[in-house]
């Protein structure tokens, strides 16, 4: 019955809290890619009390968890020596371990004093700050003429690549990969293109999304490429997925201030994008511009993100 508990936050009735969620269960169900079986479709929030203890003082909080997301939507007014003793309970922890689950003191109280009936006022919703994000400076003019060097064609067509393919491939074009070639450096010429939603790269004659597409199964991805390319982009109707090479190409060495391994022209909405490849003997590969590295997954719910591209 626990699990159909409702709390008032501010206008808003959230119900269920799911008591079973923490922030470590949390990272592995929302984050581990690939590790998302209880998570049914994109929309999909799971509401969960945890403590946050990256201030002066822990605080309890009611978090909003999503495949794209992570968000606390009220501070929870709890007599601070009974969410302390909850942290210490826990033991020491790293600097970058600051979140912790509740104990069953504090789900009792929670019950008994602010959920259902209880005092809202005790519940303190938290104000969401719109950040417009950062698209980096001005790209070169179309006009600029500073790349003398050969156009570096990558192959375009899809393909199937073994895992031990992988890092031949990296390592052929000097890409950038955590794991496999962390001393890669390929260095693109990224100049304006006429369109604020596509950027140009001279070295390699791709025109690339600056956004992209949500995340999703490779079906709907498919399918959402379809109606970019009948209804155009940038006056363009032939757009299509990245190679695993091409969108490789795009791997910055240093993460750039916005967590990606991306110039940062380009959004940070799309950490990890589906390419034209499949994995013998089954799965998508991916990039993951978050970590720096490919990867392959089923390419089922909740898939991956796209970056589109064509050739020019």
């Amino acid at each position: 019955m626990g699990m159909f508990h409702k709390v008032q936050v501010g206008q808003m009735i959230i119900t269920p809290i799911d008591w079973e969620m923490n922030p470590d269960l949390s990272f592995g169900t929302f984050e581990s890619w690939g590790g998302r079986e209880r998570v049914r479709n994109n929309k999909e929030c799971v509401y969960y009390f945890f403590i946050d203890n990256w201030g002066e003082e822990p605080r309890l909080c009611l978090m909003e968890r999503a495949v794209k997301h992570a968000k606390i939507m009220a501070v929870i007014n709890a007599p601070l020596d009974m969410v302390k003793r909850c942290v210490e309970s826990q033991g020491t922890s790293s600097r970058f371990e600051k979140s912790y689950a509740i104990n069953e003191q504090i789900r009792v109280w929670l019950i008994d004093h602010v959920l259902d009936d209880g005092d809202s006022s005790l519940v303190i919703p938290m104000e969401e700050k719109r950040i417009l994000e950062d698209m980096g400076p001005a790209l070169p003019p179309q006009t600029v003429m500073d790349f003398s060097g050969e156009e570096t064609l990558l192959p375009a067509v899809s393909a199937i690549i073994n895992d031990d393919q992988v890092q031949g491939i990296i390592k052929k074009w000097g890409f950038f990969d955590a794991e496999f070639n962390p001393g890669g450096n390929f260095e693109n010429t990224l100049i304006q293109s006429g369109h604020p939603l596509t950027v140009l790269d001279r070295r390699t004659a791709l025109l690339w999304q600056r956004g992209g597409l949500d995340i999703c199964s490779m079906r709907t991805m498919q399918k959402n490429i379809d109606v970019i390319n009948r209804e155009g982009l940038a006056g363009y109707h032939d757009w299509r997925l990245p190679t695993l090479e091409e969108a490789l190409s795009l791997m910055e060495r240093v993460e750039n201030s916005k967590g990606v391994h991306l110039h940062p022209c380009f959004s940070k909405e799309q950490p990890f994008i589906f390419v034209a490849a499949q994995r013998k003997p089954g799965g998508y590969w991916f990039v993951d511009y978050k970590q720096g590295r490919s990867f392959w997954s089923s390419g089922t719910i909740p898939g991956g993100f796209g970056r589109l591209v064509r050739s020019m």
